[in-house]
């Protein structure tokens, strides 16, 4: 009888539409952000579904950990090109696992603007709040996990001066520029072995391609943006760059977005933080919020292109570099030089979100001793009670709305 792990491998491929309406349901019902989406996977397609064993799916999980990008939707995209035998189904998985809470943001950017009186201000102000609570609570575990040694504490605080000394992109990707360096030179006799293997159906031709794809991106679409002042490709390009430096977590594209759309006038900075706020309370990723953002910005150019322009340049690079990575990935981890400057990467971004936490989120909303309490106890109830992001933001989206109205 044949080893489990090989049944799994010779299980028949599902089909694309299958699997969107899998992911689709766990897009409608998968709350409490990238970590709890981990969870979930690993009960419907490990034990549940048995599309792959524990080995395979923890070797996935480490390899979209390890790259820039959104970690569960890329988790869910491999997945899908697992069980579909392919780019169809990986496009299949990302589209049903997004697009509820895509259409969700998008409708509340729609109707952000007619929201009108002391109530309804009010509660745009808790969603703020929940901002603030949110990222440091990221800070807070990100830090404890990035940053566990004083080598790398070290690079975390030299990115938070990175950054606070040049505000924007630039500095942000130099911090990360430097902590990598920094990590490859100072995080020796950290990094241990890898264990297991990943097998995928991608060829290394295809894996190349989309990793040049994702190169010629990169460095054309600043080009191309500069030379054409063409406001639709201006905005795709801002949200691709953001989605290729996201290292750490989804969290961390708060800072990158902010950067991208607030300082160049696109959205004001209180609606950048009540909307990030609410994103928290929706199922699905975190990078949803890009549909958000998109229709805020292309209000004047149309707001349904806006949110697809943002969505699919915010997405693109993480699901770009999974795919090209795929056929690769056993032998390229097995660097330590690889592993060690991503280490250090990994803690400058802990510091690049630290920066973030004091600006734009606290400078931005926290204006008394009232919002600081209402952040303050959001954070406590996500850190120490383990409560849910949901509930945490109708909690503070009704302490907003009765502030305002006494």
């Amino acid at each position: 009888m044949p080893p489990k792990s090989a049944a799994i491998a010779a299980a028949p491929a599902s089909s694309a539409w299958s699997i969107f309406w899998i992911f689709l349901r766990l897009g409608l019902t998968s709350f409490g952000g990238p970590i709890a989406h981990l969870g979930y996977y690993r009960n419907e397609f490990v034990l549940r579904r048995a599309w792959l064993d524990e080995a395979r799916y923890g070797d996935l999980v480490a390899l979209c950990q390890f790259l820039p990008g959104p970690a569960s939707t890329q988790v869910s995209f491999s997945l899908g090109v697992l069980r579909g035998g392919g780019l169809a189904g990986g496009l299949a998985a990302w589209l049903g696992f997004t697009l509820p809470s895509a259409l969700l943001m998008f409708s509340f950017a729609l109707g952000a603007a007619h929201l009108a009186g002391p109530s309804a201000a009010g509660v745009v102000h808790g969603l703020k709040l929940v901002a603030v609570a949110v990222v440091a609570q990221a800070v807070w575990g990100m830090a404890r996990t990035l940053t566990p040694d004083r080598q790398r504490i070290a690079i975390a605080l030299v990115a938070i001066g990175i950054v606070v000394m040049a505000d924007g992109p630039a500095g942000q990707l130099t911090a990360i520029a430097v902590g990598a360096l920094a990590g490859h030179r100072l995080c020796r006799g950290t990094v241990a072995q890898p264990v297991g293997q990943l097998s995928m159906p991608v060829s290394r031709r295809a894996g190349w391609a989309a990793l040049v794809l994702f190169a010629l991106l990169l460095l054309a679409l600043p080009l191309l943006a500069g030379l054409a002042a063409y406001r639709p490709l201006t905005l795709f390009d801002a949200f691709y760059r953001s989605g290729a430096l996201v290292f750490g977590g989804g969290h961390v594209v708060l800072p990158m977005l902010q950067a991208e759309t607030v300082a160049t006038g696109w959205v004001s900075s209180e609606t950048f933080l009540a909307g990030y706020g609410l994103a928290q309370a929706l199922p699905g990723p975190v990078f949803a919020f890009a549909a958000f953002l998109g229709a805020q910005a292309g209000m004047t150019a149309g707001a349904p292109a806006g949110a697809a322009l943002a969505l699919l340049g915010l997405f693109l690079p993480g699901l770009l570099l999974v795919y090209g990575t795929l056929p690769f990935w056993d032998s390229f981890r097995r660097h330590a030089a690889a592993r060690r400057a991503m280490m250090g990467a990994n803690a400058a971004v802990v510091g690049i979100l630290a920066a973030a936490l004091y600006h734009p989120v606290w400078t931005g909303a926290v204006f008394d001793i009232r919002d600081a309490a209402i952040a303050l106890g959001g954070f406590m109830l996500l850190a120490v009670w383990k409560a849910p992001s949901w509930i945490v933001v109708i909690l503070s989206a009704a302490a907003g709305g009765l502030l305002a109205t006494v």
